[in-house]
Parts: C-alpha cells; structure tokens; sequence
C-alpha cells in the first residue's frame, strides 16, 4: 500500500502509479502533492527525488492530520489557501470535491477554496456529455464542466479526465469546438490532470475515444432529405455536407438546409 495515503487500490487519473524503492512505496501524486515533502534537485535520489528520511517523517506527521472528507488519519495534502487548515488524502480528493493542479507548484486545495469556472452559462435542458452521451447536471459544478472558449461544450469531470489521460498534453481540446489554448489553461487549473506525452494519443479502453479526434461527418438537419441518409455526402453540389462554421460539431447538407452553393459558411441554430 502507498505510504502517504495508506491505499492499495487507488484511482490512477488521480494518483498515478505505485512506485517502490528501498524499502519505501508510494503514488507518484501522493508523493508530489504531499505538503510535508520537499523533493529534492535531483529527482534521482530516494523515491522520485523524496528522500527515504523525509518521507518517514512526513508519514509520522501524517498520523496527526485527519481528512475532511473520510474523517480518516493520515492526511497528507493541506489546502494552500492561506488559515485554512482543512487536509485530505489524495485519492479522497474527487469524492470530497477538492481541486489539485497537476503542475508546479503542486498547489491543492479543498472544497470550500477550490478554483471555480468563471463561465456565467447554463446547460439548455436535456444536454448531453459528447464524450459519454449521458445528460449533464442543469448547472456548473465540481462534477459537470464547460469549455471556457466556446461555452458550449458541457461535460463530466470524469469524462473530461479520462480524455486528458489518452490524449496527452498536446492533443487535449474541447471535444465540441477544439479550441487548445484557453482550454488547456483552463483545465490545468481546475484540477484536471493532463499528462505530457510525446507521439500520438493512446486511445484506450477499446477505443473509447476513437471518434473525438475525428472530423464530424453525418447531417443534423431536421429532416434529411439526401437519398443515401444523413451518414453520406458528396464532395460538391446539393449534397455536400458543411460544418457549422463556429462550433465544427454540427452538419447539413446543403439541400436539406436550403444553402446555395455560393454560400461558403453556415452556422448551426445553437451558434
């Protein structure tokens, strides 16, 4: 079990590996986020540059803290905001809706000073998570998320984690729009981590994200009047498909939503 949150089984979006050395066994993120440590220059001493003296230390110490969210000893993360003197355990933290940002300086921090998205909207009724096509909550929270460049996109944290995870910091966009910038930021401090990965994305789980780095390509006109269905198009003419030219997520033909063909761009309704 890792010593720092005393787990066996622990969720690896959020904790990462097991990693064992001299004796010593610990979730990477257990180790980096843990507020007692400090790493060393060198990462290749001790366990992920935490000397094996420091850690010991840091687990007695432990001992004395109780979570906020399980009530359990051994919390080794304190909320950085300043007075606050709320801890919790790692892999604790999505339950108890506490916010970790997964890059320098590792700063964490608990449900009641957690970073918010300041994205005045709401969901229409009825949205869907294009990552899971399950409905989302009817407001922003800790579990149901917006993009903040397009305001569109409305997705689960655990969805938009789980994408994070295969797609890697140089693939990871908004699912609707794929805007990077602004979403990347955004989500960095929200607490969602997002690895860096050199290559390409490692869609996992049989494929689970396969289509969302794809092009959108059926017809979403009310109703589609083009002979071979809403899932073909033709490369010119009455029956090419065209892309709402802001959000990219949404298709028609020309015929089915009366476009000439002089007409370069279109906007879906919802745009």
């Amino acid at each position: 079990a890792c010593m720092l949150c005393r787990r066996t089984e622990a969720d690896p979006d959020i904790c990462s590996d097991l990693v064992q050395k001299y004796g010593l066994c610990a979730h990477v993120f257990c180790l980096f986020f843990a507020t007692l440590l400090d790493p060393q220059e060198n990462e290749r001493v001790g366990l992920m540059g935490f000397l094996p003296r420091d850690i010991h230390h840091a687990v007695r110490r432990a001992a004395q803290k109780f979570c906020c969210v399980c009530g359990q000893s051994g919390a080794t993360i304190l909320c950085c905001e300043e007075n606050c003197s709320r801890w919790f355990h790692l892999p604790c933290a999505k339950e108890g809706g506490c916010v970790n940002q997964y890059s320098m300086p590792y700063s964490s921090y608990c449900p009641e000073h957690c970073p918010e998205q300041d994205v005045h909207v709401t969901p229409e009724p009825g949205t869907e998570c294009p990552i899971c096509m399950e409905p989302v909550e009817n407001r922003l929270s800790y579990r149901t998320m917006v993009c903040p460049a397009c305001k569109r996109a409305w997705f689960h944290r655990d969805c938009i984690q789980g994408q994070a995870i295969c797609a890697g910091l140089l693939s990871f966009q908004c699912p609707l729009c794929r805007d990077s910038e602004e979403f990347l930021v955004h989500m960095f401090t929200v607490g969602i981590r997002i690895p860096f990965r050199l290559g390409q994305p490692t869609w996992e789980d049989n494929d689970a994200f396969e289509d969302l780095g794809e092009r959108h390509s059926q017809c979403n006109a009310r109703k589609c009047l083009y002979p071979g269905g809403r899932e073909q198009a033709e490369e010119e003419g009455p029956w090419e498909l065209l892309l709402c030219s802001s959000c990219a997520a949404v298709g028609t033909h020309r015929r089915c939503s009366g476009l000439r063909s002089c007409i370069d761009s279109w906007e879906c309704d919802s745009c």
